[in-house]
């Protein structure tokens, strides 16, 4: 009976978790949007507000417009010497952009925090398989838990191997427990470019309903809209037709009819436009006054209003208020 309770309320939790839309891509693809949902650029006009939101993410860009003009340069001389990795006095392009994407990241980086501590129960340095067995399953051994019946909606054996081989992929150092940077790549594993082979494989067991290491258009398509009983091609909607041709003319790069596990690659993993990148490159283009191709911290408090906000900004434009400097 004990079982039968932890077989309940663990099967509640897990299908609470793993519970994903069955309609559309957008949970496969990874996030690719721009750093701000602010305009950078508007006709002849530049936006300094893209770029707050993009250097310091957007909620703690919004903190930073309740500050007057001096609170916020003295706030970013300190993020400046955070951001100076190596401590040599200079701020680079390289050091500039992995800033930029912790700070578009920190909700992943919150997410992970938060897990390790319900994870990582004794509170040590390493996570080990069985704590986390026991923290996201159920305390039950894990030969026993595999045992158990499963039911329409879950297949503990099968979620348990796929937990495993991810585990083994984000185990870098190969002593089968994660460090917190390890448990990153397993919980985000689109984060981690040493990750990027499973999440792949993962999306490919999900997609390729007959198992042939590929996918055709039909399973890329039933990926995210299931054709109601009788409904042909022809009825099928407008969105998903265009989903057709997207996978025709885009997705299938070779043409063979098919993604091959490459194809899926560029698809769920898109590269052509580094953003942190550019938004890197355009701040130190604007602030680099000696073109030395980097920032002292001078430099950026200098061009304080281009990397964030205060009471004295509006739209990107700095409107000095003479009697608050």
């Amino acid at each position: 009976m004990k079982q039968v309770v932890v077989f309940l309320v663990v099967s509640v939790l897990i299908v609470q978790i793993f519970a994903k839309p069955a309609d559309k891509h957008s949970d496969r693809v990874k996030d690719d949007k721009p750093l701000s949902d602010t305009v950078h650029y508007a006709g002849d006009g530049h936006n300094n507000d893209y770029d707050h939101d993009a250097f310091l993410g957007e909620e703690e860009a919004k903190t930073f417009n309740d500050l007057s003009p001096d609170e916020s340069k003295r706030r970013l001389g300190k993020i400046a010497d955070r951001i100076d990795a190596d401590k040599d006095g200079f701020v680079t392009e390289t050091e500039l952009k992995e800033w930029i994407e912790h700070q578009q990241k920190r909700y992943i980086y919150d997410d992970a925090e938060r897990q390790w501590k319900g994870h990582n129960l004794d509170g040590d340095q390493k996570m080990t398989w069985d704590e986390y067995n026991a923290t996201t399953y159920s305390s039950l051994p894990e030969e026993e838990l595999v045992k158990l019946e499963e039911n329409e909606r879950m297949d503990f054996r099968t979620m348990i191997k796929r937990d495993k081989k991810r585990w083994a992929a984000a185990d870098v150092n190969k002593d089968n427990n994660l460090d917190y940077d390890e448990f990153v790549g397993f919980i985000h594993p689109e984060e981690k470019e040493h990750m990027f082979d499973i999440v792949v494989e993962e999306t490919m067991e999900d997609i390729d309903k007959n198992h042939d290491g590929k996918l055709t258009v039909d399973e890329y398509i039933g990926d995210m809209y299931h054709r109601k009983e009788g409904e042909t091609e022809s009825e099928e909607p407008e969105w998903v037709k265009t989903e057709r041709e997207q996978f025709k003319s885009f997705r299938d790069k070779n043409g063979d009819g098919h993604m091959d596990s490459k194809e899926v690659k560029d698809w769920i993993l898109p590269t052509d436009y580094d953003h942190a990148e550019a938004e890197a490159k355009h701040l130190v283009y604007e602030s680099d006054t000696n073109r030395d191709q980097k920032l002292t911290r001078q430099e950026i408090v200098d061009k304080w209003d281009l990397f964030v906000g205060s009471q004295a900004t509006d739209f990107g434009d700095a409107l000095t208020r003479h009697d608050e400097f």
